[in-house]
């Protein structure tokens, strides 16, 4: 029998918000205020959001425990398989001593960790967005941050901050076509939209971590590089979006912001350096002693460009098909395993006017495309940097396992939280949630954005909110009658700012910068960032709909 979606279940719109509010309230705030450690904030959660879904909902008990399997096999795999070997390529570098080679190298275009932060956290970040999504841009660039000389918990929250224009363009446009799918608007429309909205951020981003980092005296010494840093990643932003497509937009806007950085750091420097725990100093290159010879930091970059390339070829369509069994010899029974999950696939279903079908039965099948998966694809680049950077395989072997212990309680704590959400999300609470934001009439494009930063603070993915929260977008557009292409693309680019606050991104960064149990202290850190990035990207739909209706294509 298919149970339907209750959205008011207290018959007071009021008091069943508030209710469907308290597992997300329970969950940051014993995280951020009581101190709690993740796994037992994440626990306490889920415990919540079970007995809302049961005791006050009316979810069937076995599909909501089914919901929460669901969700901890989704955070085991695929995202804390993307941490497990991100983390186990840059163990190997730390191992083979690479990563120090890697750090004298960056340090031989700047040793200013203002513009470090923009080459790794921005730049580089934006570009693995691009090829890769979910944590890997997190956990990558905030490691490489850590072995720079950044203090743990300040690269985690750099590497969060940095990790919001470009994730709507995330895994070659995975939330873009997502959102397409859902609402039935035109693919290349919603890119155009994005389009004109993102780079402003874009522009505001790199300059936003920057005075995060080192107030506005660090930001007035480097502020042309944060324009060119910020520019250029915004200029191709803005074309790739608006007349090639969704696809490639953060991996060619990431190269050409990298290049561009890169270049202008070797013609121009700060007049003067700052860094973590020096303070101020004259501006000067690393000693021309300390610098490796040219092939030896070739040496030492080879794998992470390998994971580059890899990545990229890993996320394009036509080899994702072959990965997937879709095309080529590859038989798709054994290379991506499709498992309906007992007791909740096709037993629940969305109600208007989260739908704008009578009644859409929601699916729920765990995927293990073991092969396509994004940290396969960083998996084929660990093994081929084994032998690259000369460590015996024996040796890589013990690593692998010494990384897996090091992550096993991360793991957990991931796969906790992503219980939590996906229990929100078939309870129809999420909904709940949203709902309460339409009631806000002519401020609703203000509303909209925010919507989006809430479904990505919940579930963790720009591509989760929008398949969550993009149907009843285009409904409630329809009904205040405003635009419903603007309204849409709202939820993915006000998505985008709350990625720095879901628990998925947070114990992530942590976990890639070693600080486990101070995700409560990461989380107090950036959500006034988030927040305040939100309400700019509010204010701006909310210009669109109105002053600056002519940028709506």
């Amino acid at each position: 029998m298919v149970w339907s979606h209750v959205y008011d279940p207290l018959g007071s719109p009021l008091l069943s918000t508030l209710v469907a509010a308290l597992p997300l309230v329970v969950l940051l705030g014993l995280l951020a205020v009581a101190g709690w450690s993740a796994p037992r904030a994440a626990l306490a959660g889920l415990a919540t959001a079970l007995g809302i879904a049961v005791g006050v909902v009316g979810m069937p008990a076995d599909a909501a425990g089914a919901a929460a399997i669901y969700g901890a096999a989704f955070g085991l795999f695929p995202i804390g398989w993307i941490i497990v070997t991100a983390m186990f390529l840059y163990r190997l570098s730390v191992e083979a001593g690479a990563l120090d080679v890697m750090k004298r190298s960056v340090m031989g275009l700047t040793v200013d960790h203002r513009l470090q932060a923009l080459l790794v956290a921005f730049s580089f970040g934006a570009f693995l967005e691009g090829v890769a999504g979910f944590g890997a841009p997190v956990a990558i660039s905030a490691a490489l941050m850590v072995g720079a000389g950044f203090p743990a918990l300040e690269a985690a929250c750099l590497a969060l901050i940095a990790n919001t224009a470009p994730v709507a363009f995330g895994g070659l446009g995975t939330p873009i076509v997502t959102l397409a799918k859902v609402t039935g608007l035109d693919e290349q429309a919603i890119s155009a939209m994005a389009g004109r909205q993102l780079p402003f951020f874009s522009l505001i981003v790199p300059a936003w971590m920057v005075l995060a980092m080192a107030g506005w005296r660090g930001l007035a010494g480097v502020w042309p590089a944060v324009l060119v840093c910020g520019a250029s990643f915004a200029a191709v932003q803005f074309a790739m979006a608006n007349f090639v497509g969704a696809t490639l937009v953060d991996v060619v806007g990431g190269v050409v912001s990298l290049i561009a950085l890169a270049g202008f750091l070797c013609i121009w420097q700060p007049r003067q350096t700052w860094r973590h725990g020096d303070g101020w100093s004259m501006s000067v290159r690393a000693a021309a002693s300390a610098r490796d010879p040219a092939a030896r930091v070739a040496w030492a970059w080879a794998p992470w460009a390998v994971l580059s390339v890899v990545m990229f070829l890993w996320g394009l369509p036509p080899v994702k098909a072959v990965l997937d069994g879709r095309a080529g010899p590859l038989a798709a029974g054994v290379v991506a395993l499709d498992f309906p999950v007992p007791r909740l696939d096709g037993r629940v279903a969305k109600v208007p006017p989260a739908t704008r079908e009578p009644r859409e039965i929601e699916r729920a099948v765990y995927r293990l495309n073991w092969l396509s998966a994004a940290g396969t694809g960083i998996l084929a680049s660990a093994l081929l940097a084994v032998p690259w950077l000369g460590i015996p395989w024996r040796r890589a072997w013990r690593i692998w396992w010494a990384n897996l212990a090091a992550l096993a309680a991360s793991l957990a704590t991931i796969a906790a939280m992503l219980a939590l959400a996906f229990v929100t999300r078939y309870s129809g609470t999420d909904v709940t949630l949203g709902l309460a934001l339409t009631w806000s009439g002519a401020a609703y494009p203000f509303c909209a954005a925010l919507l989006g930063w809430l479904g990505v603070a919940l579930t963790g993915s720009d591509t989760s909110s929008n398949a969550m929260f993009g149907s009843l977008q285009r409904v409630t557009a329809e009904q205040l009658g405003l635009d419903p292409l603007l309204i849409c693309t709202a939820n993915s680019t006000g998505g985008v700012m709350g990625k720095m606050i879901d628990a998925q991104s947070i114990v992530v960064s942590a976990t890639a910068t070693g600080t486990h149990r101070q995700e409560g202290a990461i989380l107090r850190r950036v959500f006034p960032h988030s927040l305040a990035l939100a309400a700019l990207m509010g204010l701006l739909v909310w210009l669109q709909s109105g002053p600056l209706a002519w940028m709506v294509p």
